[in-house]
């Protein structure tokens, strides 16, 4: 029987011990690296792009930069996802190992614990890593001629407790007896390639999506659903009755199932509830993995890494912490 990748040594190249062990001036080098890989780690100045830039580090350490030419501040971070940030640069470095080495996902309590900051803090992380992940999906147009892609969709959220008693339940399956809470994550999966997410009300709305997303010449497959039926129109489609067969007669959605299984489990053991305004940015990040499940994790580490040194500050949590500083 063939091992698992998970369960082999080439998907262990990163320990969270080595990224601990590293001294400031190693975890400074490390972010210099990601950040300007194109001058080995040389400042870049974030505000006018010049090359001539000299230390000038504030009284506590903390790194900084003087341009020579716009004689503007600058640091490792600016402009970045982790722009104005109140960890220590190896405390972040930590926080990408142990994000990237969950296979399902990481808790924003758990890291609580291993990082000993605040919950505010680590959902902040949390959703900032998410969004770099979320970078490599922005206008991505998958499948092509000859290639095959899947199209699914699977509803979260909009949870409605049942009664106590027997005879005050009703059916929460119908739309009159849910509270408009519930969305549905449509998942659009080449296979052998990369994966795009997205949210909408309902299947039927993430049609023009799908249409935009998908290259001409594609196969699609997809279930029964009415919901799918227009896709005919443009592609020519595969559809698979799961009431009668998972696969059948090479019509299939099983990458699809492996992506909303991922997802799902996610949601089950380590948040519980993936609902409203970040809904987007779970299933994303459940993108992200699957489509990296098999890449080392030292490699998926530096990924993230250097994602997140190339976005810039987050459109979800910048100023989080002045409005919260204000509001004390």
């Amino acid at each position: 029987m063939a091992q698992h990748f998970l369960l082999s040594s080439r998907a262990k190249t990163l320990s969270l011990a080595q990224v601990m062990r590293m001294t400031d001036d190693q975890a400074e080098a490390t972010f210099r690296m990601v950040r300007w890989p194109e001058t080995s780690g040389d400042p870049v100045c974030y505000h006018c792009g010049g090359l001539d830039a000299y230390d000038c580090r504030r009284p506590n350490g903390a790194p900084r930069f003087r341009c020579r030419a716009c004689r503007k501040d600058f640091s490792i971070t600016s402009g970045t996802l982790f722009a104005s940030h109140k960890l220590p640069l190896r405390g972040y470095l930590a926080a990408i190992a142990i994000f990237v080495n969950e296979v399902k996902g990481k808790s924003a309590l758990a890291l609580t614990r291993d990082l000993g900051v605040s919950y505010k803090c680590a959902f902040v992380l949390c959703h900032k890593l998410r969004e770099a992940m979320a970078v490599e999906m922005k206008g991505r147009v998958v499948g092509g001629e000859g290639k095959t892609v899947e199209v699914d969709g699977g509803y979260f959220g909009g949870y409605i407790k049942p009664a106590n008693h027997k005879a005050n339940r009703v059916d929460r399956r119908l739309a009159r007896n849910q509270n408009g809470k519930r969305e549905c994550v449509v998942i659009v999966r080449e296979r052998g390639g990369n994966s795009v997410p997205a949210v909408f009300r309902t299947e039927g709305a993430a049609l023009s999506f799908i249409k935009s997303r998908v290259a001409k010449g594609t196969v699609v497959h997809a279930d029964e659903a009415s919901s799918w039926d227009a896709l005919h129109a443009q592609y020519e489609v595969k559809r698979i009755n799961h009431q009668q067969a998972y696969s059948e007669a090479g019509a299939c959605t099983n990458m699809a199932e492996e992506y909303f299984s991922r997802l799902r489990r996610a949601e089950a053991g380590h948040h519980h509830h993936i609902a409203g305004v970040y809904l987007l940015r779970y299933a994303q990040e459940a993108s992200w993995r699957e489509d990296h499940r098999r890449e080392a994790n030292g490699a998926q580490y530096e990924r993230v890494a250097g994602l997140a040194m190339k976005r810039g500050p987050s459109v979800d949590f910048c100023g989080y912490w002045q409005r919260h500083l204000k509001a004390a």
